[in-house]
């Protein structure tokens, strides 16, 4: 069994691919100080109550967070025995590599995501990551990453928002029943959900515009189902994309004796 882990800077993922289907996903907050044993007794509780009796024999690590790999490395080694394959470390090798300015260092999420849409739906698209930070990922026809944009995220955008201005409350990201606000709430749900709708749109119609070719958008995170709802943003939503690459870029590897 293989077992997925990708940890963003809010939430770390953990997922049971059984090479066909994933069996169980788990999720967790992101906290650097977290030991191997912990995740362990953690994830095994986990299993335990969902019945799931499995032998982890592989894992794949994708991390935004450097600080976290190492426990999660040594978690692997001493209860999998098993030695992870790391995204964007030189030992993993993808299935296109990435075309960006020479020395660019390219997101591990962004090089998952980009692999799981590439293998799902081919090239020429744009991948939008609603995540800490709202992503666009630009994948070219042959699958490879070309660039992309980083934008703030909702919930960061949310909380900037909040501290700036201590009369403002805290507010949950809704789509509001009218655009016009008639109470400081409703003001605040309208201007972030109408307004990323708008950022949404705005960039993807600029990358397809600079790119010059057809594109199909793909949303993903959990916020995309939420903002397809404001307006036709997306061609299609994939709520497991992220994990999907790392199932890919774990197969291209064993298939090239890396593994």
């Amino acid at each position: 069994m293989l077992l997925c882990i990708d940890c963003g800077n809010t939430n770390t993922v953990f997922s049971v691919w059984d090479g066909e289907r994933f069996l169980a996903t788990f999720r967790t907050s992101t906290e650097h100080q977290r030991t191997a044993d912990q995740y362990f007794v953690w994830f095994s509780t986990l299993m335990e109550n969902r019945k799931l009796e499995v032998a982890i024999t592989d894992c794949i690590i994708s991390s935004t967070v450097p600080r976290v790999v190492f426990n999660l490395r040594v978690l692997c080694d001493r209860y999998f025995d098993t030695r992870p394959i790391v995204v964007g470390k030189p030992d993993c090798l993808l299935p296109v590599n990435p075309r960006v300015d020479e020395g660019t260092q390219v997101g591990p999420d962004r090089l998952v995501n980009t692999a799981g849409a590439y293998d799902r739906h081919g090239g020429d698209l744009i991948v939008v990551d609603f995540g800490t930070a709202t992503t666009f990922d630009v994948v070219a026809h042959d699958g490879a990453y070309v660039g992309g944009v980083i934008a703030p995220g909702v919930n960061l955008s949310l909380e900037a928002l909040h501290r700036a201005a201590a009369a403002l409350p805290h507010v949950d990201v809704t789509k509001p029943q009218a655009v016009i606000g008639t109470n400081t709430v409703a003001c605040m749900q309208s201007g972030v959900f109408w307004g990323y709708v708008g950022l949404v749109r705005g960039i993807c119609d600029r990358i397809k515009a600079e790119y010059d070719c057809p594109m199909r958008i793909i949303g993903t995170g959990g916020l995309a189902p939420l903002f397809s709802q404001g307006d036709v943003l997306f061609d299609l939503i994939e709520d497991d994309l992220t994990m999907h690459g790392l199932t890919v870029i774990y197969s291209h590897n064993k298939e090239n004796g890396s593994i």
